[in-house]
């Protein structure tokens, strides 16, 4: 099936385009989320985002065992959200997991999903370099985990002031 990739930065309205995209299918369709609520202000977000979602969507938390989710969600739904790559990537990071063979497990994972599947992350690199060295070791493997995502998606978009750009397919 097809892959579509969306990024941004940080409010572009990234994961508007991505849900919207995923609500133009017909059929059940699963959001996974990567977010862990750490404190009160991230509960909140994560409450919010549920509300917006109707009763087609379930939800799955999957906050490191990401290709797993997108296995098990593509066999009883008709489309897979996943947002977002970028918290999923501090997630790894912080647990000292294999980056790059979590990207690449990933990157099967998209790869052989049998249902739409659309992938939000953020576009982390614009900025100015990082003062200290975790900051630039995520700044860097996010990119990288980017360049690989988009290199196996069908379509790639990128979002700013909420309006989308292709810059991959259709």
């Amino acid at each position: 099936m097809s892959v579509l990739f969306v990024i941004g930065g940080a409010r572009s309205g990234k994961s508007h385009h991505a849900q919207a995209r995923m609500e133009a299918l017909p059929g059940r369709l699963a959001f996974i989320a990567t977010a862990q609520p750490y404190d009160a202000e991230m509960e909140e977000r994560i409450a919010r985002h549920q509300a917006d979602r109707g009763p087609r969507w379930t939800t799955l938390e999957a906050p490191i065992d990401l290709p797993d989710a997108i296995a098990h969600a593509s066999r009883s739904t008709d489309g897979v959200l996943v947002d977002c790559l970028t918290l999923w990537l501090s997630n790894l990071l912080l647990a000292e997991h294999d980056l790059d063979a979590c990207t690449k497990d990933l990157q099967e994972a998209a790869q052989t999903c049998p249902v739409p599947l659309t992938l939000v992350a953020n576009e982390v690199g614009l900025g100015i370099v990082p003062e200290n060295a975790l900051a630039r070791k995520f700044r860097d493997e996010a990119g990288r985990m980017n360049q690989r995502i988009a290199g196996v998606a069908d379509e790639v978009v990128l979002v700013a002031a909420g309006l989308p750009l292709t810059l991959k397919g259709s």
